[in-house]
């Protein structure tokens, strides 16, 4: 196949843009692809992952068997890359990317959402530190187990950095997978991500804020009536019912919830060109170096996503029914981590070569890393199963 076959773009790309056949490469050489350019074999490394397909029955909010309707971490991720490259292409970036790092960015999730992450880095306190995104990072990087050759999904250095830096520079003291990739690859931790990870992390923001007031919707831990606290809820609503008198609830929602992230898209774009406008980059690099992120929303789209978000947290993630499911979990996550952890002979085999691989038999911290990762790659149904096979006296003796 001719290289500018290979090379293909269905739209040209602006001079900022990340280019595949300029990537900085892998950690580990290998012949490129007869079909796929570098960025499109990432995406579909990230596809084939047994953790991608476990997001299926990870919890975003709900626990999953509460209903059939509401969002779990595979949906939530699919609605995360459609939106992605939709400014990508408004950007003229680099889709491929862009759909890369939106995939990858939820594989280092825990069962039950945050409820389960908050008890996970509470229980490996005294052995180290726990960070979904670090995680997602170490299921790249490590513990995915697809290759003979390496560890890990031997990812480019392009979509490992956006990975890594989709927030902005990395600050402090880094976590274990990405002070173990540094010194693999220099991933320049100091600068913020290219122009595709920035657009995959506003479109999480944009993806989760609106679906979440589906779901809450949904479940019934609020009504419109208080979603008329909300500013931006608010005049959103007033126009539909203005354009839509007799409009049902169940329609009214629909509509919110198509403008509202038609409002935060278009936001999006017009701050982020007046941002480009100014730094005026002719180069990814000069994306990495600008000092901001570049692709953001405006102040006062800003304060009023903060405001939605302060009600969700008050409405939703402090409701008591999402409190029980809460109490449950920390029984959970806690007591697997101190099973397995005392006694690390009650995992599957497979988890027990990694700790006899590790040399960590007689190491509480790197075997409590190891027990974090087994727990954290759960799904939620999974983790209850495995809490009934190990605590319920009376499974598997009938």
């Amino acid at each position: 196949m001719e290289q500018e076959s290979y090379n293909y773009c269905a739209m040209p790309l602006a001079s900022y843009a990340s280019k595949a056949e300029q990537s900085l490469g892998r950690v580990h050489a290998e012949p490129d692809s007869r079909h796929r350019n570098a960025f499109q074999r990432d995406r579909d490394r990230i596809i084939h992952s047994s953790a991608f397909r476990r997001l299926k029955y990870k919890t975003q909010v709900f626990v999953y068997h509460e209903g059939d309707h509401y969002r779990t971490r595979l949906t939530h991720t699919l609605e995360v890359a459609q939106i992605t490259r939709t400014l990508a292409r408004e950007f003229k970036v680099n889709e491929d990317l862009a759909e890369t790092v939106a995939l990858a960015h939820d594989l280092g999730h825990t069962p039950f959402a945050h409820m389960g992450e908050d008890h996970l880095k509470e229980v490996i306190k005294p052995y180290g530190r726990f960070d979904h995104n670090d995680q997602s990072l170490r299921v790249l990087t490590s513990l995915e187990r697809k290759y003979p050759d390496w560890n890990g999904l031997n990812l480019t250095w392009e979509t490992l950095e956006g990975v890594v830096k989709h927030n902005g520079p990395v600050t402090g003291e880094p976590h274990i997978a990405v002070r173990e990739l540094q010194e693999q690859m220099d991933l320049r931790l100091g600068t913020y991500a290219s122009m595709e990870a920035q657009v995959a992390a506003i479109s999480d923001d944009i993806a989760y804020n609106n679906h979440d007031v589906e779901d809450g919707i949904r479940s019934g831990l609020f009504s419109i009536d208080d979603m008329g606290q909300v500013p931006i809820l608010a005049e959103i609503i007033k126009q539909v019912r203005s354009d839509y008198p007799d409009i049902s609830d169940r329609y009214l929602v629909e509509e919110l919830k198509r403008n509202m992230i038609g409002a935060m898209v278009d936001d999006v774009l017009v701050e982020t060109r007046k941002n480009l406008k100014k730094v005026k980059p002719k180069s990814s690099d000069d994306i990495r170096n600008a000092g901001l992120q570049m692709v953001n929303f405006s102040p006062e789209m800003d304060s009023k996503v903060q405001l939605l978000r302060n009600f969700l947290f008050d409405r939703m993630y402090k409701h008591y029914t999402i409190n029980r499911i809460a109490l449950k979990v920390e029984r959970i996550v806690g007591d697997l981590f101190k099973a397995f952890h005392k006694n690390y002979m009650l995992l599957p085999d497979n988890w027990q070569n990694r700790i006899a691989e590790a040399g960590a038999v007689d190491d509480e911290r790197i075997r409590a890393r190891i027990v974090a990762d087994y727990i954290a790659g759960m799904t939620d149904r999974y983790a209850i199963r495995e809490h009934e096979r190990l605590f319920d006296l009376y499974w598997d003796l009938h």
